[in-house]
């Protein structure tokens, strides 16, 4: 049954008697039937027979003005919803007298009013037409759809070519307009892809933004994406006659009372089914809508850059590159070319599987957008990862979720390329699934996104970043099943941990993450925190400190993406006061392991034997590296190795210990080659090497600083390092010793280099994203050798040489290090003595780690555009 009714006047059996009873046929088709849902052809034909029944309402005339009756807007274009308005324009030449065009109006007006029909009407000559459409936007907007219904169809077409030259004329100021027309309605109504009770016309993604769209096309200043887009729109109607026809009212505003009605009537499961359509539609609008307006943008911005770059070459012939032709590399295949990230012309996708994590993990971090032809190349061509994932695309990824709000845009480009189902196949149960808890702002997908921004503001609480990233992307993920969305996302994410390439004990840990994301809150806002059985509880559930630290962080983030409603600082201080009593529970001893287990705090003075620590290198790397420092010592001069083969596999550790860093190295090979340097000792030797690095583009995954006594005679460094290129090919070792005997004999000043470097690829129109400041700390259970500095900060070019020159400029003595890249944050350790050896006194390395935090904020202004090294 439908609520569309018709009301005719007495026993009229005229025209509008015979098309209200048409009307009446043509919608109260059944629903259910497939062969008669509404669809294009529905709303095709309810748009003839109108146009059948307004040209006989307005008659065929011999004499008198020209006049035609023009349908504009979404009657225009017939688009004719069950409850749409009529669009109608009287238009005429202007000489006949007042009298005979209103009596012309009134034979086509009153008619429709009589039958209950919403009218939007206007009476105007071309002139008219034209000044109005001049002075109103919207105006001119409607008459871009005029299609020609009765009358004198040369005037309608006259009407229609002069508006569009009209338009195409004025675009360059009229699109704007348009574009700040869109962002007020945003503001207004939302975003249609994560609205529980959406507006189907004026929301983000919806009806009007598939209209502007057109008109944009209409200017021939750009075009709108076309894959999708069409059957969007399409989608959005459908649901939209389907919602007129149920109800009997002229909403655009799916309602939760009349959503059931509507998905019955389109023979869908439920709502949910429903919204996810609505979602699907208004998602492939929305992109398509920022894709359009960011070349409008650029199209825009290169006509007005002409003439004053005519001007500045001022007629001479010598060629000069167009800013928009400057391509930036920003990693291995990926550039930025006219403020997009776009694919290198060396790049080749189907030789190539980490390509497209690489590009997202560059658009993201330099704040930029992902291109999309980048895209589609990556979507058509690129090979599929194998399984488990290499370990460079699993620290891509990690980057690519690190990045903060950058992270959404990008996220959203590879989502419309299809390109995150391929890589992570769950993720389709999720993506735009409704949530009907009103504290809930997005859809499940949306908010596991979101989860990771407000996560990648907590790494630098946290020993492992990675993992603290991931289980925020995953900590949802069983909500696309049933049952206990807990339980079931466990399962899947250590399916998925296995899957991207973490180690089992990672695995492990980010299992009980999402199987127990809501343990603090649940059991800091409904359980007394005084009685020893509730921390007893949770403890042995978390079972360490790191965890804790990890479900802390993910606590917080879950909460903050979820909504306003969801985080409170009375909710907060719960939390930590629970994770607190909690961590005391654990105990000191946990800690200790739990600091140890990670690797950053191990000295390599308590190894035994005056090397690296033995549990982190390989014996053939072991034997290699004291050739190495046997031949620094004969020569007293650098000595480098350069080893580009698969490394040897790691020894497990022995014993149960809590989750490290090198259980991800040891389930797969890590990133990079290694470069094993070694070289007398001598002060300035942590600052000058990272500082050649840098220089070369190398950007450091891993790092270890140790002394060795070869020869019983004399110390010698040895620096462990696991680095990769940025971009291009490894530099060769012999250049790299070259540029580090320049260096410390003080014939190359590496850090005036790099800051001329620096200033070469500064773009000052770039926005880079906002990373979370550093954290310097001193490790309360670090060493009896050495105080241990703790650094956890964004990775950048360059940044172990600035922590390398702080600390010399300290006067302290870097005794051993290891360094660690996670995604785009860095997590170091540097075991510092004093110039007479021990451990600092406790003022001095507080003060130390405060100089040293300060030395590594991020400088005013922005960033060099290329990639961390």
């Amino acid at each position: 049954m439908t609520a569309e009714s018709t009301s005719t006047t007495g026993t009229d059996t005229g025209p509008s008697s015979g098309y209200a009873a048409a009307r009446l046929r043509l919608l109260g088709e059944p629903l259910a039937d497939p062969q008669t849902r509404p669809g294009p052809p529905r709303r095709a034909q309810l748009a003839q027979l109108t146009d059948t029944w307004l040209t006989g309402l307005l008659g065929h005339r011999l004499r008198g003005p020209r006049v035609a009756l023009v349908a504009v807007g979404g009657y225009g274009r017939g688009e004719l919803s069950p409850r749409s308005d009529l669009d109608l324009l009287l238009l005429h030449d202007g000489t006949g007298t007042a009298a005979e065009i209103a009596a012309l109006a009134d034979r086509v007006w009153y008619p429709v009013w009589d039958l209950g029909i919403s009218l939007d009407h206007s009476v105007r000559t071309l002139a008219e037409a034209h000044e109005t459409a001049a002075d109103d936007l919207k105006v001119h907007l409607g008459l871009l759809d005029a299609r020609h219904i009765a009358g004198d169809a040369a005037l309608t077409t006259e009407l229609r070519t002069a508006l569009l030259a009209q338009w195409r004329a004025q675009a360059p100021a009229r699109l704007p307009a348009l574009h700040e027309l869109g962002r007020e309605r945003a503001r207004r109504h939302g975003e249609l892809p994560f609205l529980l009770e959406p507006d189907l016309k004026e929301a983000r993604g919806g009806l009007r933004d598939a209209t502007a769209l057109r008109a944009v096309a209409a200017s021939w200043i750009a075009d709108a994406p076309r894959a999708g887009l069409e059957a969007a729109r399409s989608t959005l109607l459908d649901i939209r006659d389907a919602l007129h026809l149920t109800t009997g009212r002229a909403t655009d505003r799916l309602a939760l009372e009349d959503q059931d009605q509507v998905a019955k009537a389109l023979g869908m499961l439920d709502a949910d089914a429903l919204l996810r359509r609505v979602y699907e539609a208004a998602r492939t609008i929305s992109y398509a809508s920022d894709v359009t307006w960011r070349e409008v943008g650029r199209v825009l911005r290169s006509r007005a850059a002409r003439p004053r770059l005519r001007q500045l070459l001022g007629g001479r012939g010598a060629r000069r590159v167009h800013p928009a032709e400057t391509r930036t590399p920003l990693a291995e295949g990926v550039v930025e070319a006219d403020g997009e990230v776009v694919l290198a012309r060396s790049a080749r996708p189907d030789r190539d599987p980490v390509l497209p994590l690489r590009a997202a993990a560059a658009a993201a971090q330099a704040g930029l957008p992902l291109a999309m032809p980048a895209v589609h190349a990556l979507a058509a061509a690129a090979t599929p990862l194998p399984v488990p994932w290499p370990a460079e695309a699993r620290e891509e990824f990690i980057t690519l979720l690190g990045a903060g709000p950058d992270t959404v845009p990008v996220w959203e480009a590879l989502e419309a390329g299809g390109v995150i189902d391929t890589l992570l196949p769950d993720w389709e149960r999720v993506r735009c699934r409704p949530q009907r808890n009103p504290v809930h702002r997005w859809t499940v997908d949306r908010h596991l996104v979101e989860t990771a921004v407000r996560a990648s503001a907590l790494t630098r609480r946290v020993q492992r970043p990675d993992l603290l990233l991931v289980a925020a992307l995953l900590h949802d993920i069983g909500k696309g099943w049933p049952g206990d969305h807990s339980v079931a996302g466990e399962t899947i994410a250590r399916d998925m941990a296995a899957r991207i390439g973490f180690g089992p004990a990672d695995a492990e840990v980010l299992g009980t993450l999402v199987r127990h994301h809501l343990l603090l809150v649940e059991t800091a806002t409904r359980r007394d925190l005084d009685d020893p059985a509730t921390i007893a509880h949770v403890a042995g559930t978390v079972g360490s400190t790191g965890t804790l630290e990890l479900l802390q962080a993910l606590s917080e983030a879950d909460a903050l993406a979820t909504g306003p409603a969801a985080w409170s600082t009375w909710r907060a201080s719960l939390v930590d006061d629970l994770a607190a009593r909690v961590a005391t529970a654990l105990g000191t001893a946990a800690e200790a392991d739990a600091a140890a287990g990670d690797g950053r705090v191990v000295d390599a003075g308590d190894s035994g034997h005056g090397g690296a620590p033995t549990r982190s290198v390989r014996p053939r790397a072991i034997v290699a590296a004291e050739r190495l420092a046997v031949e620094a010592f004969r020569t007293q001069a650098p000595v480098l190795a350069l080893h580009t083969a698969r490394p040897e596999p790691a020894a497990p550790p022995p014993g149960n210990r809590e989750h490290t860093r090198d259980d991800a190295a040891a389930a797969l090979e890590p990133v990079g080659v290694e470069l094993v340097i070694a070289l007398p000792d001598q002060p300035g030797v942590l600052p000058a090497v990272s500082g050649v690095l840098a220089l070369h583009r190398l950007t450091v995954r891993s790092a270890e600083l140790s002394s060795v006594d070869p020869a019983g005679q004399g110390e010698v460094l040895l620096l462990q390092w696991r680095v990769a290129a940025a971009y291009g090919s490894l530099p060769q070792a012999e250049r790299l010793r070259a540029d580090l005997v320049r260096v410390l004999d003080g014939s190359l000043d590496i850090t005036r280099r790099l800051a001329e470097r620096e200033a070469a690829y500064r773009r000052p129109r770039r926005r880079l994203p906002q990373a979370p400041p550093p954290r310097v700390t001193v490790a309360p259970l670090g060493s009896a050798l050495a105080t241990v500095i703790e650094v956890r900060a964004q990775d950048a070019p360059g940044l172990l040489h600035r922590i390398g020159r702080a600390l010399e400029g300290a006067g302290v003595r870097v005794r051993s290090a290891h360094v660690s890249t996670l995604g785009a944050n860095a997590v170091d350790a540097f075991y510092v003595t004093g110039p007479q050896g021990g451990p600092l006194p406790a003022e001095r390395a507080t003060a130390l780690a405060r100089d040293l935090e300060r030395a590594l904020a991020p400088a005013p202004g922005p960033d060099p555009a290329e990639p961390a090294g």
